[in-house]
């Protein structure tokens, strides 16, 4: 896909402040620190578009961004490990359930998994979480440059199907090299919304 503009539009915590597009929304989730901001800068080609930080827990709200005037990617909270208090997750966990469960807009859900680490309990829940509420996702395994291209081969493999994912929804990526961002790409626009 050619990018022909993509700019930061707002932060929210709540639906009030959901800006008010009504663009296809696809939304990137995963465990903190797993290189969600660095997907969505590669994917759009900018270096900081979605700020990155070697800080787990540094995405505290939804972030919105809209590319090509069109659709909107949505950058939400990580999960998992972050040093921030009990309550401030379980304020990130309801924040981030509610959008997923009532934002019309939301067409794909991107979870993102580090290829060098098994799918951990919080990334099955969201996994059957959204099968259960029929929210499409795709699998995007990060950081495979790290690893030979034969290991991340039999990674990708053996992680689609420790979770039961189709071939074609599990795609390896590289903010590095770029590997997968193509393949990302064509998913998304094969999207049954207007892009």
């Amino acid at each position: 896909m050619k990018i022909t503009s993509a700019e930061f539009i707002k932060s929210a915590t709540d639906p009030s402040h959901y800006p008010a597009c009504s663009c296809p929304e696809i939304a990137f989730a995963g465990k903190s620190n797993v290189g969600k901001s660095s997907l969505i800068n590669a994917l759009v080609n900018r270096k900081k578009l979605a700020l990155t930080s070697s800080t787990p827990g540094k995405t505290r709200s939804l972030n919105f961004f809209l590319i090509n005037n069109r659709f909107s990617f949505v950058d939400l909270p990580g999960y998992g490990f972050a040093r921030v208090s009990l309550a401030e997750k379980r304020r990130w966990g309801l924040m981030v359930e509610q959008y997923l469960r009532e934002r019309k807009e939301l067409a794909l859900v991107v979870i993102i998994l580090d290829i060098r680490r098994d799918p951990s309990a919080d990334d099955i829940s969201l996994m059957e979480w959204l099968e259960v509420n029929r929210r499409p996702f795709i699998i995007v395994l990060t950081k495979a440059d790290k690893i030979s291209k034969s290991r991340a081969r039999v990674r990708m493999e053996g992680i689609g199907k420790s979770l039961g994912m189709p071939s074609g929804k599990v795609i390896l990526f590289s903010a590095e090299t770029g590997e997968g961002k193509t393949d990302v790409w064509k998913i998304i626009s094969q999207l049954s919304v207007p892009l």
